[in-house]
């Protein structure tokens, strides 16, 4: 008998949480701070406020936020916290005397705390329980006078919780994203070996290099942040955390030319020892990226990038006319056989000398990454005053700075922090005027109810309303049931307590939404049976405010932006792959001497940015899977690739150097124009929301044309031999139109 797709769901939910003892380790924590602050007031010194905002700020930091990390790391994030708890319920307290002011402030509130998420995930984790911080002392009654009981209780219940962490079952740091890192890079270590030893004349067994890859990329998935808990995310503004995201990217990039080398191998001693000190360099940096480890250096993969360019450029290079010598052989591979009379590989050779160059460039992209993130000194920016900003241009900078271009850039409506910071503030300012204009009980429930409800779109807000609504009316029918049978008896309720605050938060997490609210509606009735007495109509005012907070998330959801991600990610990939197509030119323009820098390429990181943050909203909602779309995220990583591609590029070759005659020059310039259209191509096919692979055959044109006249030579000097930076850069741009063609899968 065939279970339902629900029941199924349910059961791989339990199946899968209910091992995680984190969540019970959690969920004890929590419950001991927060009734050992609520009782310590309410009954051993006789202070009801106090006792309420001991309860509360244990319960917004420990359940409604995210703090992620070791015991100490959560502690000390606990405290850190503390001035921003004093200052909102500070704020709430005095904006109480009117409606229409704490409606005011909830709106500045509410939009200051959710787009300060673009800080870096530590803010993210911390929203939901900042926002309850002004939501609860922004309700009548208006009381200023009890400011200062307010104020302990909130400082009582995060020093508890701080304390709570720190002894009740603390748990190990959990493995962050340098171990991710350090994994990866080992595990691309290992194929730089497998490459050095194949341009040596030593070829592994095909099962060596198959494994060897495959482990290279599930390490090079794990570094997906898609795959990574949104609290060990490198997403912050400063520059180590950006210098973890450069050194991931810078990873990507180079697992694929290893690859390429091992496809490409052929006796070649200089690669050889290129891609071995790549192999070294990869492992110190992998050992460097332990905050304890040794801090790597680039000198050896510097000298030796320098050597190896020396002695390519010293070499016999194939001559363009030798195609036609062998009677214009088509077959790619029959060619790259083939060796000339001085005994060197023949068109595969300067295709190889380019993979093992980029390789290089990456791992050293890799260690200069690990420098910043251990903050060690970095030499003197070299990029060209023209040219600048570098690409670790970050590192340069004050932190203040760096944070405060953060905001700036995202202040804008195609940024998907600021479209959810303005849904936000909206969604509980209007909360917040209809609890006051209806005077409702408890109506700090429905700002809590649209906070903890509301998501980025109106279809997953949706989804939620169902199993919220069934839990929260479940949960009122038995807090009735238990006030008509237990009646006015507080010692009854503060013995239960405990173990309902208990079960609900560790029942709530592995069971799902309406288990969540249906045993937080008995807890809270729990407790302010013992403030006050209350009767069976506090279940049914806590149904009634979920209900309107429910109704207004849904409501924000459908007026703005009520698509979510789904809604703009086409557009703004477009947009991407648009950015992209400029900057690839400028970056052939300059390497020709056919141009000069325009901040191409910086609109382009900016750009690739942006479309990050709205592809990851995008993986967090739900979508029919049998939506006929592009791979979104190989759409992403063509972009991604046409920055980091351009970096090491711009720093090796100098300037006009690529094609120094103008005949090789025009050649170039005119592939990256075919390039550069293929990518508008694709953009437009995107915005037109065409089927998936709609540009593939353009695309496809485009690559075999720019491979035949590499295959050929490309850009060739005035004796006719080829220029090997030509041959870097059109391999490079062959690689964009690799990428474009994984687009036209679905996914």
């Amino acid at each position: 008998m065939r279970r339902s797709p629900e029941r199924a769901d349910r059961a791989e939910r339990l199946r899968r949480v209910r091992p995680a003892p984190a969540v019970v380790h959690r969920a004890v924590r929590v419950t001991a701070a927060a009734c050992a602050g609520f009782y310590t007031f309410r009954y051993g010194l006789d202070r009801p406020v106090s006792a309420t905002y001991a309860l509360f700020a244990a319960i917004a930091l420990g359940v409604l936020a995210r703090v992620e990390g070791s015991a100490r790391t959560r502690a000390r994030t606990i405290l850190w916290t503390l001035p921003a708890a004093w200052a909102l319920v500070c704020l709430g307290t005095v904006l109480a005397v009117h409606s229409w002011a704490a409606a005011l402030g909830m709106v500045g509130v509410g939009f200051a705390v959710s787009y300060g998420s673009v800080g870096g995930p530590r803010m993210v984790g911390l929203a939901n329980g900042l926002q309850l911080l002004y939501i609860l002392p922004c309700f009548p009654p208006y009381s200023p006078d009890t400011l200062p009981q307010r104020l302990l209780g909130v400082t009582a219940g995060l020093l508890l919780l701080a304390a709570a962490e720190l002894l009740l079952w603390p748990e190990p740091a959990p493995p962050d994203y340098r171990g991710r890192l350090a994994r990866a890079a080992l595990a691309l270590a290992e194929l730089a070996d497998l490459a050095a030893d194949a341009c040596a004349g030593r070829p592994a067994a095909p099962g060596a290099v198959t494994a060897a890859a495959d482990r290279a990329r599930a390490r090079l998935d794990e570094l997906r942040f898609s795959r990574v808990p949104v609290m060990e995310r490198p997403a912050g503004a400063g520059a180590v955390d950006r210098a973890l995201t450069h050194c991931a990217a810078a990873l990507r990039y180079a697992g694929p030319q290893l690859l390429r080398i091992l496809r490409l191998a052929r006796p070649y001693p200089g690669a050889a020892r290129l891609t071995a000190v790549t192999a070294q360099a990869l492992r110190a940096a992998a050992a460097g990226l332990p905050r304890t480890g040794p801090v790597p250096d680039t000198g050896v993969l510097e000298r030796e990038l320098a050597a190896f360019d020396a002695a390519r450029a010293a070499e016999p290079r194939p001559d363009r006319t030798d195609r036609a010598d062998r009677g214009g052989c088509s077959d790619r591979t029959d060619r790259t056989d083939r060796t000339d009379r001085g005994g060197h590989s023949d068109r595969a050779r300067p295709a190889l000398g380019t993979a093992a160059l980029d390789a290089a460039e990456g791992a050293r992209f890799v260690v200069r990454a690990v420098r910043v993130g251990r903050r060690a000194p970095l030499p003197p920016d070299e990029t060209p005053a023209d040219q600048r900003p570098g690409p670790f241009w970050y590192a340069y900078d004050p932190a203040p700075l760096l944070r405060w271009r953060r905001f700036r850039a995202n202040l804008t409506p195609r940024s998907v922090a600021f479209r959810n910071a303005l849904r936000t503030a909206g969604a509980l300012g209007a909360a917040r005027l209809l609890a006051g204009g209806l005077d409702l009980s408890h109506g700090f429930w429905v700002l809590l109810a649209t906070l903890t409800l509301m998501r980025t779109s109106a279809a997953d807000t949706r989804m939620t309303l169902r199993p919220a609504l069934v839990g929260t009316a479940l949960g009122a029918a038995a807090t009735a049931a238990v006030l008509l049978a237990v009646g006015e008896h507080p010692l009854v309720y503060a013995l239960a307590l405990p173990p309902v605050m208990l079960i609900a938060f560790t029942a709530g997490p592995a069971l799902g939404q309406a288990w969540g609210q249906g045993l937080f509606t008995l807890v809270v009735a729990l407790v302010f049976t013992q403030l006050a007495p209350a009767s069976w109509r506090l279940a049914e005012a806590r149904v009634v405010n979920v209900a309107a907070g429910a109704a207004i998330g849904l409501l924000a959801g459908l007026c703005a932006w009520p698509r979510g991600g789904a809604q703009d990610l086409r557009r703004r990939t477009a947009a991407l792959l648009e950015d992209s197509a400029d900057a690839l030119r400028e970056t052939v323009a300059v390497l020709t001497g056919t141009g000069r820098p325009g901040g191409a390429l910086r609109r382009a990181r900016t750009s690739a940015l942006l479309t990050e943050a709205m592809y990851a909203q995008y993986r967090c909602e739900r979508h029919d899977p049998a939506g006929d779309g592009p791979s979104w995220q190989a759409a992403v990583l063509a972009g991604q690739h046409a920055v980091r591609g351009a970096e090491p590029l711009l720093a090796r070759i100098p300037p006009g150097t690529a094609a120094p005659h103008r005949g090789g020059a025009r050649v170039l310039v005119g592939h990256a124009d075919e390039v550069a259209a293929a990518f508008r191509r694709q953009a437009a096919a995107l915005r037109a929301r065409e089927p998936a692979g709609a540009a593939h055959p353009a695309v496809a044109r485009a690559r075999a044309a720019l491979v035949a006249e590499l295959d050929g030579g490309p850009a060739p000097g005035s004796d006719g031999r080829v220029s090997l930076h030509a041959v870097d850069v059109a391999v490079w741009l062959a690689g964009l139109l690799d990428d474009l063609q994984q687009i036209h899968e679905p996914g």
